[in-house]
């Protein structure tokens, strides 16, 4: 159902508009969407794949958000879509500046959650995570060396709430019984630093459309 929701969003924004830009997160959660994308017959040709978040690792690294969507979605009919990879330059700060220069506003963004309760690279005890909330620009870089959740990876280039609220369509995958109770936990109100998530939940604008995988995390 997640994977036909993000479907008929791209059909209506291919519609109105010369092409349609998405915008995916990476972790196990959306890979079976991906590739159920991936045979789908849209007019891929004309659809631009972007990144929600990524480590600051190379392109073909373990830990890449960018090869995991080359591996679960840009192969098939999908094969044909534009994809622009987040992580450009050595330096996150220099990648989320270049992302931030191309910038133009997503008609749908994917979001993931940690159990932790991040979202994006919005990491509980990220260093500068109050900074990165309260950002103008779309992307910034985040260092998350103060989280458990960030693992090997503190490094990342992340989508802020500013750059999520220009999203049309805005979803969040989840999957688990651990993610459900952190998730309804984040519906009531609270600090948004101690459950990021809030940040996409409590944003104006459009709704948050929130899918339940099946299986576990």
């Amino acid at each position: 159902m997640s994977a036909r929701a993000i479907e008929d969003a791209l059909r209506e924004a291919l519609a109105h508009a010369s092409e349609a830009r998405l915008l995916l997160s990476g972790g196990s959660t959306p890979a079976p969407v991906h590739r159920e994308l991936a045979s789908n017959d849209l007019d891929w040709a004309r659809i631009v794949v972007g990144l929600v978040d990524d480590r600051d690792v190379g392109p073909d690294d373990d830990g890449s958000n960018a090869r995991l969507v080359r591996e679960t979605l840009l192969f098939d009919r999908a094969g044909a879509a534009r994809f622009e990879p987040l992580r450009t330059s050595d330096s996150a700060p220099a990648s989320a500046a270049a992302a931030n220069a191309r910038w133009s506003a997503p008609d749908i963004a994917v979001l993931g959650m940690g159990d932790d309760g991040h979202t994006a690279s919005l990491f509980p005890g990220a260093s500068n995570l109050d900074a990165a909330l309260a950002a103008t620009e779309p992307y910034v870089a985040i260092d998350a060396s103060g989280s458990r959740a960030a693992g090997a990876f503190p490094r990342r280039i992340s989508l802020t709430p500013a750059g999520l609220a220009q999203a049309r369509v805005r979803v969040l995958l989840l999957r688990g019984e651990d993610k459900r109770a952190i998730f309804e936990r984040a519906l009531d109100p609270g600090d948004v630093r101690e459950l990021p998530v809030r940040a996409a939940i409590d944003l104006p604008g459009a709704p948050l459309h929130v899918f339940w995988l099946s299986g576990e995390s």
